[in-house]
C-alpha cells in the first residue's frame, strides 16, 4: 500500500492522505474545490461577518477538477484511469444541471466516461458546495 499527498493540491481538513494506492486501485479521498495555494474557495467571498457576497458554482466545478487532475498525477496516475466517480452537491436542485454539464466536458469519450453517482448532502466540512470521491484503476507495479 502507498500513500500520495499531491503538493498541486489542497491540503486535506483531517488526518488522511489525498490518495491511497492498493494494488492497481487508487482510492482518492474526498476532494474539494479550495485552491491549494490560498485555500480559499474559488468564486466564493464573504463580508467580515461571514455572510456570502458573491457564489460561482462553475469556478468551483473547474477547481474541484484541477485538484482531482493534480492528485492523480502525483499518484502516478491519468485522467483516463478514472473508473468510478461520487459527487457530493449541497444543493442537487440549483447546482445539478450546471456540474453534469461541465462534467461532460471533461469526460468527452464515452470510453473513458466512469462511473458516476451523485448525492445531496447537508454540508461539507469547509464553505464548498461539491467534493469528489474517485476511484482509478492503474497498470500493476513492476
Amino acid at each position: 500500500m502507498s500513500k500520495f499527498d499531491a503538493q498541486d493540491a489542497p491540503k486535506p481538513v483531517g488526518a488522511y492522505p489525498h490518495a491511497r494506492r492498493v494494488g492497481n486501485l487508487l482510492f482518492l479521498s474526498g476532494i474539494g474545490p479550495r485552491d491549494p495555494e490560498t485555500d480559499g474557495v474559488p468564486g466564493l467571498e464573504r463580508t467580515p461577518s461571514g455572510n456570502f457576497i458573491t457564489f460561482d458554482f462553475e469556478a468551483q466545478v473547474h477547481s474541484v477538477m484541477r485538484n482531482i487532475r493534480s492528485v492523480l498525477e502525483s499518484a502516478g496516475a491519468r485522467w483516463e484511469d478514472l473508473v468510478d466517480v461520487t459527487v457530493f452537491l449541497t444543493d442537487m436542485q440549483r447546482d445539478f444541471h450546471t456540474f453534469n454539464r461541465l462534467y461532460a466536458t471533461y469526460f468527452p469519450d464515452p470510453q473513458f466516461q466512469p462511473c458516476r453517482t451523485t448525492v445531496c448532502i447537508n454540508s461539507l466540512p469547509t464553505p464548498i458546495a461539491i467534493e469528489l470521491k474517485c476511484i482509478a484503476v492503474l497498470k500493476e507495479i513492476g
